[in-house]
């Protein structure tokens, strides 16, 4: 027996391939595939913003850029032959057009973000995606590593 192994576990031959792993994986049933399943993809942005409605000698009143962190969580039911919800080239390809307008931008300029808070970016970017990723759940827009927000999108 392989070191690690267990009796009756797969083993493990010296040229390390899996002799009897499929035989012991459970088969995915129908049903869990057209349960909902969440997936996420991440993406980084660096931009720069103020924020125009703070109180006056509020710090965020003053230019300062951030490494935002944007999590776009999708979900729906597992492709039965595919065995994804969702490509997650696809998702990567419909928030291109998003990042071109955000990346390395003064989002005060950025139409639509003109008070660009964490929560005004998750809303304008569900607005910029919905079309194109139907199955988006919700949106976190990290500001810092300990701040940001979540979005779900408009109440139904």
């Amino acid at each position: 027996m392989v070191p690690g192994s267990s009796p009756g576990g797969p083993t493990i031959s010296r040229s390390g391939s899996l002799t009897s792993l499929r035989r012991k994986l459970p088969a995915i049933s129908a049903t869990a595939l057209n349960e909902p399943m969440e997936i996420f993809k991440k993406f980084r942005i660096e931009a720069a913003h103020r924020l125009p409605n703070v109180p006056e000698g509020h710090k965020c009143s003053r230019l300062h850029g951030h490494s935002f962190e944007i999590e776009l969580h999708l979900s729906g039911a597992v492709d039965p032959a595919l065995g994804w919800v969702r490509d997650f080239s696809e998702v990567s390809a419909a928030f291109a057009p998003v990042f071109e307008q955000l990346d390395h931008r003064y989002l005060n300029d950025v139409a639509g973000l003109e008070n660009p808070t964490s929560e005004n970016l998750a809303i304008w970017i569900w607005d910029a995606l919905i079309a194109d990723l139907p199955q988006l759940a919700r949106i976190i827009v990290h500001e810092t590593c300990t701040s940001g927000c979540s979005y779900v999108g408009p109440a139904a």
